[in-house]
């Protein structure tokens, strides 16, 4: 059985591939727009921000460098030590046609491990994620073989990045296990639970101690709820050991009914809960100190 923990450690996850537009008009969608809610997160509490691209001009989902890029420049000139997750999940989409299902029809976007992890080579983040998950998900099929996941984190090892693995169900779990065992991955592993997408993990407490007590003991978690789910889930990992996540990937709303206008305005409410319920937020410094990460001044210097 875990405690809660002294620390907890708040990260922001602030447009994400799904979230729509036509959901909320607070979702950001431009570089300069995802900057600034990463750092209006930081300033709430936020130690880490998870962090997605869009198209700027239709707000559909981009895997450019040059969108990360630009995320990335904008964080680090006004807050250098926040710790940046980026995404690696895009890539892994495949949309069977109709007439053959082994054609991809259109929204397939699956291509070779070494492309979705590019812009991790190139902009070189603090942390980026790293998903097990073959499962459908909607009339889409997300597709992660071991034998791919194993080629992208290699890029990402050599990259000097530390990968938080993103689990959707109890068999991600045990291919997590092969992987530490055959070295791929290196304990203590970071990763998190994702909770409430239609066909992996469903949101409960039990989830998230049966989830938990697979992992490794010295390992670091996060449950995440998305929808409806997204601050139960904060309880309910903070209560069982683990760190806290929100953000406009995972739900548009505040409270029932009521839009969230912001990615700060969530991080300041998932605050208030960890603290109400007797918890300490993570300061920048600390979490880095748990996650086994240096100062970004430290690593520019290596």
């Amino acid at each position: 059985m875990r405690s809660p923990r002294d620390k907890v450690i708040i990260t922001c996850a602030v447009t994400g591939n799904l979230t729509t537009p036509e959901q909320t008009p607070h979702l950001p969608i431009t570089p300069e727009q995802i900057a600034e809610a990463c750092l209006g997160a930081a300033d709430a509490g936020a130690a880490m921000v998870h962090i997605h691209v869009r198209d700027p001009l239709t707000g559909r989902p981009s895997m450019l460098l040059d969108h990360y890029a630009d995320v990335v420049q904008r964080i680090r000139a006004h807050n250098p030590e926040l710790i940046l997750n980026i995404t690696t999940g895009p890539g892994g989409r495949f949309v069977p046609s109709q007439h053959d299902p082994k054609v991809a029809a259109e929204g397939t976007t699956l291509m070779v491990p070494e492309q979705r992890v590019e812009h991790i080579t190139a902009l070189r983040p603090d942390i980026c994620t790293l998903d097990l998950n073959t499962m459908n998900s909607g009339r889409e099929v997300v597709i992660n073989t071991p034998g791919n996941v194993r080629r992208m984190a290699k890029v990402i090892t050599e990259a000097g990045v530390r990968p938080e693995i993103e689990l959707f169900d109890s068999g991600d779990i045990a291919l997590m296990h092969d992987l530490l065992a055959d070295g791929t991955l290196q304990g203590p592993v970071l990763c998190s639970f994702v909770m409430g997408v239609r066909y992996g993990f469903q949101p409960a407490t039990e989830t998230v101690l049966y989830a938990r007590d697979l992992l490794p003991h010295d390992a670091e978690f996060t449950a995440i709820g998305i929808g409806k789910a997204a601050y139960t889930a904060v309880a309910q990992s903070y209560l069982a050991g683990g760190h806290v996540r929100v953000g406009l990937e995972d739900s548009v709303y505040l409270s029932r009914g009521r839009l969230a206008t912001s990615n700060a305005e969530m991080v300041a409410k998932a605050r208030r809960i960890v603290e109400d319920l007797g918890g300490a937020i993570a300061t920048v410094e600390e979490a880095r100190r748990i996650v086994g990460l240096p100062t970004r001044a430290a690593r520019s210097a290596a």
